[in-house]
């Protein structure tokens, strides 16, 4: 034997060897604990962050959908503001006509008719002036 393996039962050398043998095993068994416990946590969190992604996939999918939602409405509107324009610019034409016609008409017959020309806002609605008010928003308006 070596200086270092004595017996158990040699005496106060002996006692020693039990005592930190006693202190070994409390330390393994203190160190398996700690483990399982950090095995423990490390699971937990794992469970939370793929349940935080499920979330997020969720909330992602339902924003696409909005999103997707919007960008329908939109091409609806673009649309329906692409036939307005047609009808707008026939329409003008149409009226630009009738006042040519009338014009006509009044100098045929010795007649002094005072046709207004056609306010340039009525062409290009979009460049009417608006006054300047504040835009209120909410969370209602964009909702679906």
């Amino acid at each position: 034997m070596t200086s270092t393996q004595q017996p158990a039962s040699s005496g106060s050398g002996g006692q020693r060897y039990a005592t930190n043998d006693e202190r070994k095993r409390k330390r393994m068994e203190s160190n398996r604990e700690s483990a399982r416990r950090s095995r423990k946590r490390k699971q937990q969190h794992l469970e939370e962050l793929v349940n935080e992604l499920t979330q997020l996939q969720n909330q992602s999918t339902i924003w696409l959908e909005r999103i997707d939602a919007v960008g329908r409405n939109y091409r609806t509107v673009d649309a329906e503001n692409n036939v307005l324009r047609a009808q707008m610019a026939e329409l003008t034409e149409r009226l630009e006509s009738l006042n040519s016609l009338t014009r006509f008409w009044a100098d045929a017959n010795g007649l002094a008719v005072d046709i207004p020309e056609i306010p340039e806002t009525l062409l290009e609605p979009w460049q009417l002036p608006c006054p300047i008010q504040p835009i209120t928003a909410s969370a209602d308006m964009l909702q679906f």
